[in-house]
């Protein structure tokens, strides 16, 4: 398996250098510079990009040519196939960091590609950002799920659509989220929401030794790239029907999934469950359950709990209720533990403090085009004498050099 960067002809955008990425096998590989950076603090890199044949290993990616944050899942949309120039823009916070390895990668975070792709014109910019407590959220409902799956050497086509009232109970769990979270916050954070219907069906589904099969963000990608670019959301939601009484995808007992992330924004399952009997996991009963939307927040914690983590703080793990004596109650189930999870009201007995999640991690939102209306445009590339280090290979062994592509 080889893979280089070298010069086969004055392939070039402007005046500037370019740099040429080509593997000839599947591989994953980026070139990157230490840049120094704010902490807490928006930036947006820039660059033109040309492609040549570059073709994912998996019929299901987000490989390909791309912008990234090396040793991180975040990384811009990747451009595959044949195309000429284009303009690849990345959007990230610093968060705690004070250096960060700005990449240009052929590949992906644990994917493989191969081709060639051409990167020129590197421009990085500082942006504002915004410190105001309202999240901007947005529920996709896809009313169908039409997927084949491999189960156990056997090829099985399943299709599965939402009923009206599945479609409502969805909309009302929203709602009673968007109250929930102005109070049980004690008023530090609230949240709007849009509700996007959606008929094209799923036709792909993820799958982990952990969870079983789940719809990643990879799955929906194509899809919901178009409502994306209409607003800057901060979270986004998937509910989908992965089952009824006669037929289901395999899951291992879950129906909700957080913690995953779509381009730098918070990405959570809803699963709607199978059996009709549990139907009453999302609908409001004063004899059953009186706190339905409490997948929906759990899974939206998880996106939280992984932002303060990340930025570098030392928090109970959301999971953890049972360590701090709370447990499952009947009608509410564990909202007490959310209330003082999200308040910082938790007793820790071993550091005789309060701990739960820190005010300032509902400002900790994702960062957007709007941050950057008032752009600095930063020193990144002083071309030809500051140029990349070093081109490094993620996970495979391979034989690799970096050249300029002369004036």
């Amino acid at each position: 398996m080889q893979q280089n960067l070298k010069e086969t002809g004055k392939v070039k955008y402007s005046n500037s250098y370019s740099y040429k990425m080509q593997s000839d096998d599947y591989n994953d590989a980026i070139i990157y510079k230490t840049v120094n950076v704010e902490k807490n603090t928006s930036y947006k890199v820039s660059c033109m990009v040309k492609t040549e044949n570059v073709i994912p290993e998996k019929e299901i990616s987000a490989s390909g040519a791309q912008i990234c944050l090396a040793d991180t899942v975040y990384a811009s949309k990747s451009i595959t196939g044949t195309s000429d120039w284009q303009k690849l823009e990345f959007i990230f916070n610093s968060r705690n960091k004070e250096t960060v390895d700005i990449a240009f990668r052929l590949g992906g975070n644990g994917e493989n590609c191969k081709g060639t792709a051409w990167f020129s014109d590197f421009k990085l910019e500082k942006g504002s950002y915004k410190t105001d407590t309202n999240w901007n959220m947005v529920c996709f409902i896809f009313k169908n799920v039409y997927v084949t799956i491999n189960q156990e050497g056997t090829e099985q086509t399943l299709k599965f659509s939402m009923s009206n009232d599945d479609i409502e109970t969805m909309k009302d769990n929203m709602q009673r989220l968007k109250n929930t979270c102005k109070q049980i916050s004690d008023n530090k954070m609230s949240i709007d929401y849009k509700i996007i219907e959606i008929d094209e069906p799923i036709t792909s589904v993820s799958y982990d030794n952990e969870h079983g099969y789940y719809v990643d963000p990879v799955d929906v990608k194509d899809i919901i790239e178009k409502y994306m670019e209409l607003d800057e959301y901060d979270h986004i939601f998937v509910a989908v029907r992965l089952g009824d009484m006669t037929n289901e995808i395999p899951v291992y007992d879950w129906i909700g999934l957080g913690g995953m992330d779509y381009y730098g924004i918070g990405f959570s399952n809803i699963r709607l469950p199978n059996d009709n009997s549990k139907s009453y996991a999302y609908k409001y009963n004063q004899y059953l359950n009186t706190f339905p939307e409490e997948v929906f927040l759990h899974e939206f914690l998880h996106s939280l709990e992984r932002n303060l983590i990340e930025y570098g703080y030392t928090i109970p793990a959301l999971h953890d209720n049972e360590k701090y004596g709370y447990e499952n109650q009947a009608l509410v189930g564990l909202k007490n533990w959310y209330k003082d999870y999200m308040t910082k009201k938790i007793w820790d007995s071993n550091s005789n403090e309060y701990v739960g999640l820190d005010e300032i991690v509902y400002s900790l939102k994702p960062p957007h085009k709007s941050d950057f209306e008032n752009a600095e445009e930063i020193d990144f590339i002083n071309e030809p004498n500051n140029i990349f280090e070093e081109i490094v290979s993620m996970g495979k062994s391979i034989i690799g050099r970096i050249k300029e592509i002369g004036k």
